[in-house]
């Protein structure tokens, strides 16, 4: 009996979603038929959902690319913002979330915010690696890719356990955005900063003081 597979694919680079649809295609099991749209920024991607869902043959499965350009009513700005949309009128669809960002901060954000049943960093992605995701996620998930379960388990393995705001410093920091430019971007005081900043360098024991010091032992235990 042929298993019918509605995918909804959405990357704003036609080249790389014609790569994804091929290779699925291709490495199909022989009971599959994948039924596939493609959609190139929020706007096409939100009026497929909603198609789907009125014409009740919702997707079973969506492939989504963080970095798109913001709907055109500024509703949506990321590929996160579409996923977020996607877990409400989409409840039983599985989400493969796909990413060039590597670091620890969006991978946690994204596994906390969208719990993706799939979650690629394109740059370890190969042919094989999405033919293997895209069967694990219909029939075990999740699939994490070797970067994001790297990151995963070294914050596990961790004694240290910081809060949403730590770890927004340590992003920010990383980043390259000074101190005292930081109470802006987190809607705290300066001293407040500071405090949150002492309290990291006690953590990881952080005798010098200094920034690319705390940065460099919050990498190697997978905070950055």
């Amino acid at each position: 009996m042929t298993e019918k597979i509605k995918i909804l694919m959405i990357d704003d680079h036609p080249m790389i979603i014609e790569g994804y649809q091929n290779t699925l295609q291709f490495t199909k099991k022989e009971s599959q038929e994948l039924l596939i749209n493609i959609a190139n920024n929020c706007d096409e991607a939100v009026a497929f959902m909603d198609k789907s869902v009125r014409d009740e043959r919702p997707y079973d499965m969506l492939f989504i690319d963080i970095s798109l350009p913001p709907s055109s009513d500024g509703r949506m700005n990321s590929g996160e913002d579409l996923a977020e949309y996607a877990r409400k009128v989409l409840p039983d669809a599985k989400i493969v979330i796909l990413t060039m960002f590597n670091e620890s901060f969006r991978i946690h954000n994204i596994i906390k915010n969208i719990n993706p049943e799939g979650f690629l960093i394109k740059s370890d992605l190969t042919s094989s690696e999405l033919a293997s995701a895209f069967q694990a996620v219909l029939n075990n998930p999740p699939f994490y890719s070797g970067t994001v379960n790297s990151h995963i388990r070294k914050t596990i393995s961790s004694d240290i356990v910081i809060d949403e705001k730590n770890r927004k410093i340590l992003h920010l920091l990383s980043q390259g955005i000074k101190t005292k430019n930081l109470a802006t971007h987190l809607d705290m005081s300066l001293s407040a900063v500071e405090k949150r900043k002492k309290q990291l360098k006690e953590l990881f024991s952080v005798e010098d003081g200094q920034d690319e010091t705390l940065l460099n032992e919050a990498r190697k235990k997978g905070f950055v």
